[in-house]
């Protein structure tokens, strides 16, 4: 009966590993209750709005913390039913510092910290824009977080020899541009490092024009890093779509479907045959 019920509890709050109407049901009302939570941010910082709705934003943020408490509460007591987290003391322990974890702390304990402590004006603003972190807590309900996990942990090493690139062709760029322009600008290229600012703005195309090349060689690099920074900063884009296409063709093909008679899972390859 316990260990039913524990079941029961951490699948109704793992909507990947369900699928019923209670399953859409709560994670319906608590995504609902995430992003509330970020309107009424935003709103907050609107003075007006604040000062007329305070105590409804008060009340609504104390109700939100007592939600998602419970709710940690229940997926820490639920956690030990996944193979990974078994022990009924260090595989709490294991979930407690799991990323998923520490997400839904962060998005509760300035809450209590709040009342708790006395801050000054400054702290209590930080800790009260610190509820935005509600927002990654959305990962936790959606279906395709674990694709997009999967796509950036096969494509991993793509990715890490992409960044390589991108880094090496930003520290080669700034390192060309303060020997071209240094001597005719030497309070805009005063250094490399300072210059590093000129080459992530221009590589990634923003221009912001506050630093901009006088020399003509200066020009000629900065049309040169320019071009090459189109085509190397779109590698990054070409490896996760590529992943993403994989991980939805391996998604597709391993897609469960269920008779609708009797709900029991059909056989793909018996289906085909018959068909």
């Amino acid at each position: 009966m316990y260990n039913r019920i524990k079941k029961q509890v951490h699948v109704l709050l793992h909507p990947q590993q369900g699928n019923s109407r209670w399953d859409k049901i709560i994670n319906g009302f608590l995504v609902t209750l995430i992003l509330l939570n970020l309107v009424a941010v935003m709103l907050e910082t609107e003075q007006e709005v604040y000062k007329r709705y305070a105590s409804f934003f008060d009340a609504f943020d104390r109700f939100s913390v007592y939600v998602f408490t419970l709710e940690y509460m229940l997926r820490f007591w639920s956690a030990n039913h996944e193979r990974k987290y078994e022990h009924w003391f260090w595989g709490r322990l294991k979930y407690m510092f799991s990323w998923e974890s520490l997400i839904d702390l962060a998005a509760i304990i300035p809450y209590y910290l709040h009342a708790i402590f006395v801050f000054d004006l400054r702290v209590l603003r930080l800790l009260r824009l610190a509820r935005l972190l509600r927002i990654f807590r959305l990962t936790s309900y959606m279906r395709s977080t674990k694709m997009i996990a999967d796509v950036f942990r096969n494509r991993f090493n793509e990715l890490l020899l992409s960044l390589i690139l991108t880094s090496s062709l930003i520290i080669i760029a700034a390192c060309l541009m303060y020997f071209a322009e240094h001597n005719a600008q030497p309070d805009e290229f005063k250094s490399i490092p300072h210059t590093l600012y000129w080459s992530v703005v221009t590589l990634t195309t923003t221009g912001y024009g506050d630093m901009v090349p006088h020399t003509g060689i200066g020009k000629l690099l900065t049309g040169v890093i320019m071009l090459t920074g189109v085509a190397l900063f779109a590698l990054p884009a070409g490896i996760i779509t590529a992943g993403f296409l994989e991980e939805s063709r391996k998604h597709r093909r391993h897609h469960i479907i269920k008779c609708p008679h009797c709900g029991e899972p059909i056989d793909l390859h018996e289906h085909d045959a018959n068909h």
